[in-house]
């Protein structure tokens, strides 16, 4: 009988190296200029991350359900505080 919680490190290493490729082009569309779209790229591909990170790395999707209910409560609060946030530096 095969254990199917455990895949093998094939799919880490591959997470890995998308993480990778996602930093660096993080880093080379932030050395360019996009105007306003810069900031919003950069930070979807930072959600990105953030969510291969929770998924795989910190294996999330295998908690309980109040700690999944919790940290989708963290991650709505940081997305209402980024919105307020580039909402009130837009009017600056």
């Amino acid at each position: 009988m095969e254990n199917k919680t455990n895949s093998g490190y094939g799919i880490y290493v591959l997470v890995w190296l998308g993480l990778m490729i996602l930093t660096g082009s993080a880093i080379a569309i932030a050395g360019i200029n996009y105007s306003n779209m810069t900031i919003t790229i950069v930070l979807i591909i930072a959600f990105v991350q953030a969510y291969l990170i929770l998924h795989l790395f910190m294996h999330l999707k295998r908690e309980q359900k109040v700690f999944r209910i919790f940290a989708a409560i963290a991650g709505m609060l940081l997305l209402i505080s980024l919105v307020l946030l580039f909402a009130n530096y837009s009017f600056l």
